[in-house]
């Protein structure tokens, strides 16, 4: 190699050397002016100046696109601000940067439930299987998303790690009612009211499983309970804690509930006439006339009536005089024909 040569490729040399130095001085003043930005925005944050931090950040990013702690942080801070879409937007590009980051997870996997997102929620939750949340989320998503089977199964395992988890235990008890297992769901309903007296809701929709299967004695405490916790009153439950009353013999009480309401209303046909099929039930055959009385004197050709006043009537032992009354309402209404294939002693209106 000549002289010249060997001195053009020395400078070559030299000149590749000192673009390098160029473009790595360049890159390490770019993350500096990233990193101070960065700094100047968790100061911001931390004087609650969340616009400006958020300002901070973004050019912190545009400086290091890659700069995964920015946009954590700018998430957060968007979440303080209550802007969530721009939050999940965040916490995305921070799964695209690094898919392995679990804090990235964990928040969509919370936000995206909290909105009722529930197959992106379940969609998250699958990839942190180490969230302490994940399996909750994911049985609570499937609960309403209607698939019941799932989510019992998830929760009880929820349950498993902590027994005291009431929502997990209603949320059981709400799945096997709507699989229409009223028995199994009874122990998770009171595991919960019992958990979380604050919740009503729960006491009183007890109360309505054990209304449906007759118990009226453990209906009439869950409504109270309910009530004395702070369930406000209301037609609803008044009226379903007065029948509750007269089925289970307490009539002094279910009637003084029910009569205030039909003060309210005192056009009320049905309720009259369910009051009156309340008593025949509960064989208090002369108060059920009362109320088929009531409702005669409402509308004289109440056939209905007139057909539980008959039953009344041979209940009490007047058989013929009650056959006649069921006879001429028949006459009145011929669709009432069709309660004479049933036995009468098992018969309201």
């Amino acid at each position: 190699m000549g002289y010249f040569t060997s001195k053009i490729c020395t400078m070559k040399a030299m000149f590749t050397t000192l673009s390098c130095l160029a473009v790595c001085s360049v890159s390490f003043s770019q993350a500096d002016s990233s990193a101070v930005y960065f700094q100047k925005a968790l100061a911001e944050k931390t004087a609650k100046r969340y616009l400006v931090a958020s300002g901070y950040l973004d050019k912190a990013v545009e400086i290091n696109p890659k700069f995964e702690e920015a946009y954590l942080q700018d998430a957060y801070i968007n979440l303080e601000m209550r802007k969530t879409d721009k939050a999940i937007e965040l916490f995305l590009k921070v799964h695209e940067i690094n898919p392995g980051n679990t804090v990235a997870i964990k928040e969509l996997t919370e936000l995206y439930y909290s909105y009722h997102q529930y197959d992106k929620a379940i969609e998250f939750a699958q990839k942190c299987k180490d969230c302490e949340n994940s399996e909750r989320i994911i049985a609570m998503c499937s609960y309403q998303q209607e698939d019941y089977a799932t989510a019992i199964t998830g929760l009880q395992n929820v349950l498993l790690k902590n027994p005291n988890d009431a929502e997990a235990s209603y949320t059981i008890g709400r799945s096997y009612l709507e699989l229409e297992q009223e028995n199994k769901a009874i122990p998770y309903y009171k595991k919960a009211v019992d958990g979380d007296p604050s919740k009503t809701m729960w006491a009183y929709e007890l109360g309505i499983v054990y209304y449906n299967l007759e118990d009226y004695g453990n209906a009439i405490t869950m409504f109270n309970k309910a009530l004395d916790n702070g369930y406000q009153h209301s037609a609803d439950i008044d009226e379903n804690l007065g029948y509750a009353y007269i089925y289970h013999g307490d009539f002094s009480k279910g009637e003084t509930l029910l009569l205030a309401l039909l003060a309210k209303r005192p056009g009320d046909k049905e309720m009259l006439r369910n009051m009156a099929d309340a008593y025949y039930k509960a064989k208090q055959y002369d108060q059920s006339l009362n109320y088929c009385q009531k409702l005669m004197e409402m509308d004289s050709k109440d056939a209905k009536a007139l057909y539980q006043a008959g039953l009344c009537f041979q209940k009490k032992g007047d058989d013929d005089r009650g056959q006649k009354m069921c006879d001429k309402a028949i006459e009145m209404d011929p669709s009432l024909a069709g309660l004479r294939t049933k036995k009468e002693d098992m018969t309201g209106l």
